[in-house]
């Protein structure tokens, strides 16, 4: 039995301690916005924070994560009532298929956790591990800006302004 602290919730759960984070959380606790991608850790699609942390949940064995804190984006918000980096996702239009955003909300989350006002360089290094097949890192830069605005910070050599 593996005890996990998941969006602010205890869950306990029978499985091998070698399961992949990624799998527990979709198929055990039904928590379905990160997604499996590449399986590789090279896509950013399955990326939770771990303790403030972006990581990607298809490497992390679930035995490795002890007693760290796990946040899902179910746990920022809900469709009812977006957090703040959901409302500036859905504000910049920035998610054309969805299927990175999960991921994407969760990096620049724990970017915003760290600091309200990252750099232009730190907000897109933070961002990069993260794929868009669709193409849409402009918007999606634009909504990190902008929840970082909402924050009360910005990025502080900003690319664009936010509008």
């Amino acid at each position: 039995m593996i005890e996990l602290t998941v969006n602010g919730a205890t869950a306990r759960v029978e499985v091998d301690p070698a399961t992949p984070l990624l799998y527990v959380l979709r198929d055990d606790l039904n928590l379905l916005a990160a997604k499996f991608g590449c399986g590789l850790g090279q896509c950013g699609a399955c990326t939770v924070l771990v303790d403030d942390r972006p990581v990607f949940s298809c490497l992390l064995p679930v035995g490795a994560i002890g007693d760290r804190a796990v946040t899902t984006v179910e746990g920022l918000g809900s469709a009812q009532a977006p957090g703040d980096v959901q409302q500036a996702f859905l504000q910049e239009q920035a998610g054309q298929c969805g299927y990175c955003i999960p991921g994407m909300i969760a990096r620049a989350e724990g970017l915003l956790r760290r600091t309200i006002t990252p750099t232009e360089e730190e907000m897109r290094a933070a961002m990069a591990p993260s794929l868009c097949r669709c193409g849409t890192h402009v918007r999606i830069l634009r909504a990190v800006r902008r929840a970082a605005v909402a924050r009360g910070g910005g990025v502080v050599d900003a690319a664009e302004p936010v509008a």
